[in-house]
């Protein structure tokens, strides 16, 4: 049924690294003080975002160094999104500016004495030593917004590792940088898709009209404790055609139709609820991170590569949840989704300029991003298409130990099927939960769809 990540990440190996160097755009840039939005300005997105891509050795590409063509490309990609070697400083009321002065992105080349066939027969979170294959860049305000480490493997292949500051840029806009970087050290001159800044166009009103309740920022004194950062266990999911088909046929037929997004983000909700044992009447909330450039009339210019993300929210009782048909939590993921609209994304701006930019909130809750469609496998730096290319691990956030961030990756599993793996953080017991609940509802016949012995132990 749904495949474990293999155990891989316990695997160690030495990274050899050289030292991180500041690279600066290729010609001179503007000197300015550029605002970011207030969708961007948030303090959810206060965090760096880090993804990792596997590249095969090519026999095409012998002789040329990855490392070397990447950082020539980064340093030529810079000249267009100049604001990305800048650092952001805080104004009053915590407002961010950054300040385009191309101090230069981090960038550090590395070898490790490991070849690709050594990370096991499928390529998915958690990869091992990842800490020595990303470069950890702390710090919000006068730190690099963008670091990149490329380490040549034993076997003539690579890894390319990226952190960008979400508050710069969502998956979107981070995608658009790989793609320019992997034109431009292909040979091309300048990016296909010119950057575009425009980030007033997601600005508050003046005056603001908040015209949502956003229980997303709902401010909720936690009963059930945050877990502990230091018990969690990382372990990936994988969904492929079959998986999603018997978890369809679990819905009534007016639900059917509904996108795999909605099913797999109601499935893993319903799952982790389960595993967590929170208490029956508590609300719990999934909080999906939906794109909006389609959402404007007209829509947002091709080329921005700022935030423009929203996380409305489904929110029902543990007891709900739990005791409901898989479909229940499909409805809730649905109607949460389809409230988007253009009004629901310049009411969120409004918001973070009345109420002080929170942070969404971070009490019995997930966060659930689909960024299988986003392309992280096609970006080719002249090696051709990553093996695997995505986020590099769940739980991700501006309060990590509270975080209880997934995502929906694209990715070939062993067998050759294209599916879907998604990264899931967990307490160790917890886990083991959440494993047993998911393969529970994979192996059940459609017309059983029974309560589960662990949710009658969990409420």
């Amino acid at each position: 049924m749904h495949a474990m990540a293999p155990q891989s990440a316990s695997q160690v190996f030495t990274v050899r690294r050289l030292e991180p160097e500041l690279v600066v755009p290729a010609k001179p840039t503007p000197n300015e003080s550029k605002l970011l939005s207030d969708i961007d300005d948030q303090e959810s997105l206060r965090f760096h975002i880090p993804v990792i891509q596997f590249y095969r050795y090519n026999p095409c590409m012998q002789g040329k160094d990855p490392a070397m063509i990447i950082r020539d490309a980064l340093a030529k990609a810079l000249v267009y999104y100049y604001p990305l070697a800048g650092r952001l400083r805080e104004g009053p009321n915590r407002k961010l500016t950054v300040d385009c002065n191309g101090e230069g992105a981090l960038f550090i080349e590395a070898d490790a004495d490991v070849s690709l066939d050594e990370f096991g027969d499928t390529l998915q979170p958690p990869f091992p030593c990842l800490d020595q294959l990303l470069y950890d860049v702390s710090g919000m305000l006068n730190s690099p917004l963008l670091s990149i480490q490329v380490t040549r493997l034993r076997c003539g292949g690579f890894i390319f590792a990226i952190s960008i500051n979400h508050v710069m840029s969502d998956a979107g806009g981070m995608i658009q940088l790989m793609f320019a970087m992997a034109e431009i050290g292909r040979g091309a001159v300048i990016p296909s898709i010119p950057p575009v800044w425009e980030r007033h166009l997601l600005n508050a009103r003046d005056p603001p009209q908040v015209s949502f309740s956003h229980r997303e920022y709902d401010q909720v004194e936690g009963t059930t404790p945050s877990p502990s950062s230091e018990n969690m266990v990382h372990r990936s999911f994988f969904f492929g055609p079959n998986e999603v088909s018997t978890l369809r046929k679990l819905l009534p037929n007016r639900l059917r139709q509904c996108s795999r997004f909605e099913l797999l983000a109601a499935c893993i909700w319903r799952c982790r609820t389960i595993a967590i044992k929170p208490d029956p009447d508590e609300k719990v909330r999934m909080l999906s991170m939906i794109n909006v450039r389609s959402k404007f009339n007209p829509p947002l210019p091709s080329g921005y590569y700022g935030n423009a993300v929203v996380f409305p929210a489904a929110i029902t009782t543990a007891r709900k949840l739990c005791y409901n048909p898989l479909g229940y939590a499909v409805t809730l993921v649905k109607q949460a989704k389809d409230s988007v609209t253009e009004e629901y994304v310049k009411s969120v701006a409004d918001l973070m300029v009345t109420k002080g930019r929170p942070h969404h909130l971070i009490a019995r809750y997930c966060v659930i991003s689909d960024v299988s469609r986003a392309g992280f496998v096609d970006v080719d730096f002249g090696w051709g298409k990553a093996l695997y290319g995505g986020l590099a691990k769940a739980g991700l956030g501006a309060i990590p130990a509270a975080s209880a961030s997934s995502f929906l990756i694209a990715i070939k599993n062993k067998k050759g099927e294209d599916g879907i793996v998604m990264p899931t953080c967990l307490p160790t017991a917890a886990m083991e939960r959440f494993a047993e609940e998911l393969d529970r509802i994979l192996k059940e016949p459609p017309e059983v769809e029974s309560r589960s012995v662990l949710i009658s132990s969990a409420l």
